[in-house]
């Protein structure tokens, strides 16, 4: 096989990744930044060719580069689409990689979400530090006072961001929940960084979901964040020490499962075994989604009829990342009086990939755009979709089209149909 002609700042997997594209052009249709702009360097296509260059020292890794780097929302739907198996999320985090290293991605935008995903994000303790002030913020309405103030892309950051719960509800979830009835056995739960802050309620249905099946659940003190947000915005030594901790906590537990609900996590803490080598192989191969753990296992009878028209989202890396998309589905269309309806955008992104929809909120939204069309046609009652930015870009979205439909994750539907008290569901 032919290797690049001179050493590149990009590693040697990227050139043999770049060559296996064969330039079909069947990932075009699939790629939103491609639908958006109908440029061909904002397709995958058109950034592999620039990836193939930089190896090959024809092109310069620099603006260019740089620029549709980060433009690209990373959803993989290429891979979905790609006939040649182009490990096309390795190769764009590899050369977002390489342009950090080279001083490239830089700018006020770029030092802040490195700052943060470096010193707030994974650090549980300073991240709870400034949720509460930002719980304080909004009660005092602070925050509608100072938005006129605030430049335009600190403006549509904040109105992505979801109340605040209170510290009450941001409370550290129980070591060990106990199954009830007949045990099946014993998982681990994943919790994350932003889930427990934003969404301790999602965790909370988790829980009663999984003791409702017959499953114990351990819930780790001494885990950490996964390190997603860190590898997608280029800082891949970093996001690799973080899964290097996880891996040890984990590996030391006597579990079935992993069990994760949010999809990027569990995307990226399955790469761990590529992050890490054979010290990371054991910990990403017990890793399972919610939904797919729960469909594997079998659902117990539900208890409780919830009486919704049900649009389910595919989270980009439950589906184009784990090639996860009927175990959800297969839950859902369980639940009694659950009308699961299709919409016409379901495995396209929404828009929010990890910080992208705070990096680049006009695309963000032109991508969003879409999704909103779809869902807005098929007039559902509830949105449910697997993944933490998916629920608040889509909340956000549907809330400034004035759209009374609620988003939920499917585990909270779950947890319903078992009884459980779930605010807007009960």
């Amino acid at each position: 096989m032919a290797t690049p002609p001179a050493p590149s700042a990009l590693p040697e997997s990227v050139y043999r990744g770049a060559l296996d594209c064969v330039h079909c052009g069947m990932c075009l249709t699939s790629c939103p930044t491609y639908l958006a702009t109908g440029r061909e360097n904002s397709s995958p296509r058109g950034r592999i060719y620039l990836m193939r260059g930089v190896a090959e020292g024809r092109i310069e890794l620099g603006e260019v580069v740089e620029e549709e780097s980060y433009l690209c929302l990373g959803c993989r739907a290429c891979e979905t689409a790609c006939p040649s198996g182009v490990p096309y999320g390795f190769m764009l985090e590899q050369t977002r990689h390489a342009l950090t290293q080279a001083g490239l991605h830089r700018g006020p935008a770029a030092f802040l979400e490195r700052f943060l995903l470096r010193e707030v994000v994974p650090r549980r303790g300073r991240l709870h530090l400034l949720m509460s002030l930002l719980h304080w913020v909004q009660r005092c309405k602070l925050d509608r006072m100072v938005l006129p103030l605030l430049p335009r892309s600190l403006r549509s950051a904040q109105a992505l961001l979801p109340q605040v719960p209170s510290s009450r509800e941001r409370m550290p979830l129980p070591e060990f929940v106990a199954a009830r009835g007949e045990r099946r056995g014993c998982v681990a739960l994943f919790t994350g960084c932003i889930m427990p802050e934003m969404f301790g309620e999602v965790h909370r249905a988790t829980l009663a979901v999984l003791a409702h099946n017959g499953f114990d659940v351990v819930i780790p003190r001494n885990q950490i964040c996964c390190g997603a947000l860190q590898a997608h915005a280029g800082d891949l030594n970093f996001a690799h020490g973080l899964a290097g901790r996880n891996a040890d906590v984990f590996s030391e537990l006597e579990i079935d499962a992993l069990v994760v609900n949010s999809a990027g996590c569990s995307a990226a803490m399955r790469q761990a075994g590529d992050w890490l080598g054979e010290r990371g192989e054991t910990y990403a191969s017990r890793v399972r989604d919610v939904s797919e753990f729960l469909a594997g296992v079998g659902l117990r009878t539900p208890d409780v009829s919830v009486e919704f028209r049900v649009c389910y989202d595919d989270p980009c890396h439950l589906l184009h990342g784990q090639g996860i998309e009927a175990a959800p589905r297969q839950l859902l269309n369980q639940i009694p009086g659950v009308e699961l309806i299709a919409h016409a955008d379901a495995a396209h992104c929404c828009g929010a990939a990890g910080t992208y929809n705070l990096t680049q909120p006009e695309m963000s939204k032109e991508v969003l755009a879409r999704k909103l069309d779809a869902l807005e046609a098929a007039d559902p009652d509830v949105v449910a979709t697997g993944n933490p930015g998916c629920i608040m870009q889509l909340r956000a979205g549907l809330a400034e089209r004035k759209l009374e439909i609620l988003v939920r994750h499917p585990v909270e539907l779950l947890a319903a149909c078992y009884g459980s008290s779930i605010p807007e569901l009960a």
